[in-house]
């Protein structure tokens, strides 16, 4: 029997729901679980989540598009957030920025085709005496100028190449 992605994802749904409860303060941690793992929250987890937080499907909606690090649309592999606060500004953000758009030919708000790099605007990183400051999934970047850009990027793909790699052994044995 083919068990198909809704039926997979409403029982790692129903697996969170059980773990952090059926209330309604269970709502952020699972659209944030449900974000890590996918890489977006869809529209069908939010209603599934509504479902079994039984609270109506908008208050899932409206949690997922407040958060700025929460997304309803799939985001690339490696989500570049730039600081764009006065002080990031006055240390040459807009260079960085326009440098990450020239190495990954997109704009902000968007992802490559390959889908592996999504850039977007981060409204404080708390990196303000360190600008310009981006952060690379979980990982933060400080003093960053338009010269370091390469580099950081290089970095990602060899990550997502020794992790695809390590699968791909794995799948092996």
């Amino acid at each position: 029997m083919l068990v198909t992605e809704q039926e997979q994802l409403k029982a790692e749904l129903q697996e969170l729901a059980t773990r952090h409860g059926r209330r309604r303060d269970a709502l952020l941690p699972m659209v944030q679980e449900v974000q890590r793992r996918h890489g977006h929250v869809s529209s069908y987890a939010m209603q599934v989540i509504a479902d079994l937080l039984d609270i109506h499907p908008v208050e899932v909606h409206s949690v997922v598009s407040f958060y700025s690090f929460l997304s309803a649309r799939p985001l690339g592999r490696f989500v570049i957030r730039v600081c764009r606060t006065i002080s990031c500004d006055m240390a040459g953000k807009d260079r960085v920025a326009r440098q990450l758009e020239n190495d990954l030919k997109i704009k902000f708000g968007e992802t490559t085709p390959d889908g592996q790099f999504t850039l977007e605007w981060a409204n404080c990183l708390g990196m303000c005496d360190q600008g310009p400051a981006i952060l690379v999934n979980e990982q933060v970047f400080t003093g960053v100028t338009p010269e370091q850009v390469h580099g950081i990027l290089e970095q990602c793909r060899r990550r997502f190449s020794a992790h695809a790699l390590a699968q791909t052994a794995e799948h092996a044995v």
